[in-house]
């Protein structure tokens, strides 16, 4: 099998193998690689695929990859690489006469521009009799020195890197999704790098349907719907939805930016639901549910229910000679929604509603010092497939994705022997994570 070059942005590290394979079974490319030889503070990864063709489609919607190279050489000095370059001579006879270019980059150290030239030189061997176009050209070459990284000293690469450039990712979907660029946004949207990424998780493509029961802004009907999925949302508060809350108001809400990205035909619609109470009983309905649970950093879970002593009747009341539930500002009386209950009434959400080999891709926030594997909520109905950290100093948030494997059965929560690292995350947040004897207790003692 031909042996490629993956080179990855350097960002969210620990997310990359999970987007490869998600975009492996998306393409329907195979692939192989040696994760145990992966490195996080490497860029590249060496991956096998059938063909040139294979490796550019496998990277096409790629967020966290920046191209993919037809390796050619690669090691620790020039020489090695020069020496498996001409070892295969008829690599370099078939792209004689085309025009073409060479791209010099470095990892760990900023390489000067003299360097750069005389590195493009050591490959005149070569013998390319093509046109060379800086835009445009037919064959692009890279070249990679890497060093460890931040490194001050002079001297040698620890590895250098050369192919043929096959394919790229899209990472200027990033800039386009940008929320600065949004008509309308709210203090809890996801940035657009996650929010890709979450839909090449989730799988999103043409025909799938995709649900966000915590919808807020739309930032995930917004990328998914870019892919080609019907997308749809609810959340317990319309305001966000309406866009009579956020930073930008009054600018028709999540409908104004599907206008502006021009998914309005793909984004079905939002509805004010509870996902404890869901609208929807039991069915296999959706192909991926995408979500970020409300966990207190910005804005804490709720539930349908009133405090006692609130009179039910004034939700019923007219205000300006309209029913309050009917006004736009509307908020319907809620309770807090403790962080392990949101979880596992979304791990049952799931469970009932996700297609058979549908996905569940949804946040996780952690206390860093405290947890454990064991934490990731569990269900009979749903397989972990990925479980990817992005730190924040005393705490965490995990993107973990789930594939159905099996219909639908009520799964009690498992009761575990501690707290998990995400119970009452909101108020351990707002303690600086202060370790408390109640949240030392098992799970059982703490309801």
């Amino acid at each position: 099998m031909p042996l490629f070059i993956v080179h990855f942005a350097h960002y969210h590290a620990d997310f990359r193998l999970p987007e490869l394979e998600a975009l492996s079974q998306l393409e329907n490319v195979p692939i192989s690689y040696d994760a145990q030889h992966h490195s996080a503070s490497s860029p590249f990864l060496l991956l096998t695929v059938a063909s040139a063709a294979d490796a550019a489609k496998l990277v096409r919607r790629a967020i966290l990859i920046r191209s993919i190279i037809e390796h050619w050489g690669s090691g620790p000095t020039y020489s090695d690489v020069f020496a498996q370059v001409q070892a295969q001579p008829e690599r370099t006879a078939h792209y004689k006469h085309a025009s073409f270019r060479f791209a010099v980059e470095s990892f760990g150290r900023s390489l000067a521009h003299e360097h750069k030239i005389s590195v493009i030189e050591s490959f005149s061997f070569m013998g390319f009799e093509g046109p060379v176009r800086m835009q445009g050209a037919e064959q692009e070459f890279f070249v990679a020195e890497q060093y460890e990284e931040d490194c001050k000293t002079d001297g040698p690469p620890e590895h250098v890197w050369f192919g043929r450039v096959v394919g790229h990712g899209s990472r200027e979907l990033i800039d386009r999704f940008d929320v600065k660029k949004r008509k309308y946004l709210g203090n809890t949207t996801m940035d657009a790098e996650l929010s890709l990424l979450m839909a090449n998780q989730a799988l999103a493509r043409p025909g799938a349907l995709v649900f966000d029961p915590f919808v807020g802004t739309g930032s995930f009907l917004l990328t998914c719907a870019h892919f080609g999925a019907f997308t749809a949302g609810a959340d317990i508060d319309g305001r966000q939805m309406r866009g009579t809350a956020g930073f930008r108001r009054n600018t028709q809400g999540i409908q104004a930016n599907t206008a502006q990205y021009g998914v309005s035909g793909r984004v079905l619609g939002t509805l004010v639901a509870d996902i404890s109470h869901s609208p929807w009983t039991r069915g296999q309905l959706f192909d991926a549910i995408v979500t970020d649970p409300p966990y207190g950093v910005r804005a804490g879970a709720k539930r349908l229910g009133r405090r006692t002593g609130v009179q039910p009747e004034r939700s019923l009341r007219l205000v300006d000679g309209v029913e309050n539930h009917r006004r736009p500002e509307y908020y319907p009386p809620t309770v807090p929604y403790e962080m392990s209950d949101v979880v596992d009434g979304l791990l049952q959400f799931a469970a009932d509603m996700l297609v058979v080999g549908g996905r569940l891709v949804y946040w996780l926030p952690t206390v860093a010092g405290e947890y454990v594997p064991e934490d990731v909520p569990a269900h009979k109905s749903l397989r972990l497939v990925a479980n990817s950290e992005q730190p924040f100093g005393g705490w965490s948030r995990r993107l973990i994705t789930m594939e159905k494997i099996q219909p639908s059965e009520q799964s009690p929560a498992p009761l575990l022997a501690h707290s998990p690292a995400h119970k009452n995350f909101r108020d351990r947040y707002f303690a600086k994570f202060e370790p408390t004897e109640s949240l030392r207790t098992s799970s059982g003692d703490c309801d």
